[in-house]
């Protein structure tokens, strides 16, 4: 009977390593947790699309939002560590357990749940009106907003996601107070803007410029240290004299647990995939430029930026979801 025990351990075992060997050997899946067209997406399917053609199989993008992201990160984190399902998330994958906490909530996940592979880009948010509006200026919005406190309203991806988030920044730096509307994602956000629901935004770059560029919006601001080298002429937070830096970054995860050959060939991918021409050329005509860190240098970036946004949101507090 122990001889049959022993057999079969060494037969899952030697099952299991043949599978690490092999990955992988059937579609993944790569999960947006954010509806087509904010930053994840337009992040995510370039990258799906050559990783798909190095790993000799299909990574199938599957939008899955929800609860500012929550649903779609919850999936994955406690999802099967098998290399199978990986999750093309925003920074604000560190803020929801914060936020679920500060709700009275039982965190969805924890971020200890999820194992950074790779960070793919990072840039500022912009500050967005419609090109037809009355602010021309960023010292024209807060000038009317300070002389309608609570009035003026922005959108977001979410309540407590990253365009939410960095609006409040701004708007604690410049002494304003604004009328949140969330949204499931930032496309929807943008959509919104542009048909008049919503007076601001936050955005992503990769997700607005063309519409800035298109003459629809009208960009006030950058959450920089200084400018974006697709929008020169839009001036950043700090010389603008307010104290509000954030940056939208995309990262890989996978589930923690998933084995290390898994990891290590994941790994090697996305290394492969930001040197691609095609890839470099996808994420050039979405102007995103391209921000990778592996593994080993990502953990302390995701750890520090993880620290610098809960303190943002425990300064937001408790927020009305009704």
């Amino acid at each position: 009977m122990v001889r049959y025990l022993i057999s079969c351990v060494v037969l899952a075992a030697a099952g299991l390593v043949g599978a690490q060997d092999n990955y992988p050997s059937k579609p993944i899946q790569m999960v947006v947790p954010f509806p087509p067209g904010g930053v994840a997406d337009i992040t995510g399917r370039p990258t799906a699309l050559v990783m798909s053609k190095l790993l000799r199989q299909p990574i199938v993008i599957v939008n899955k939002p929800g609860a500012g992201g929550a649903i779609g990160m919850a999936t994955v984190a406690k999802g099967r560590a098998d290399g199978y399902t990986l999750l093309m998330a925003l920074s604000s994958v560190s803020i929801i357990p914060v936020a679920e906490r500060l709700q009275g909530r039982e965190p969805s996940y924890e971020l200890n749940q999820l194992a950074p592979v790779a960070l793919i880009s990072a840039d500022p948010t912009v500050l967005v009106v419609r090109a037809d509006g009355p602010y021309k200026t960023i010292k024209d919005f807060v000038a009317a907003a300070k002389s309608q406190p609570g009035k003026i309203n922005y959108g977001s991806s979410g309540v407590y996601g990253t365009l939410h988030v960095a609006m409040e920044i701004f708007a604690q730096a410049a002494g304003i107070r604004l009328y949140h509307i969330p949204y499931q994602g930032g496309g929807p956000a943008v959509t919104a803007l542009l048909g008049g629901q919503i007076e601001a935004l936050a955005s992503g770059p990769s997700a607005a410029i063309a519409q800035i560029k298109g003459g629809k919006m009208r960009a006030l601001g950058v959450w920089g240290d200084k400018r974006l080298a697709s929008l020169p002429e839009v001036p950043s937070m700090k010389e603008l004299g307010y104290d509000a830096t954030f940056y939208i970054w995309s990262g890989l995860f996978a589930p923690s647990g998933t084995p290390a050959p898994i990891m290590q060939k994941l790994r090697s991918t996305v290394r492969s995939t930001v040197n691609d021409p095609e890839f470099k050329d996808a994420m050039s005509k979405i102007d995103t430029p391209i921000a990778y860190l592996d593994a080993p240098e990502f953990q302390p970036f995701l750890a520090r930026d993880a620290k610098r946004l809960e303190a943002a949101v425990i300064r937001i507090g408790k927020v009305d979801e009704k």
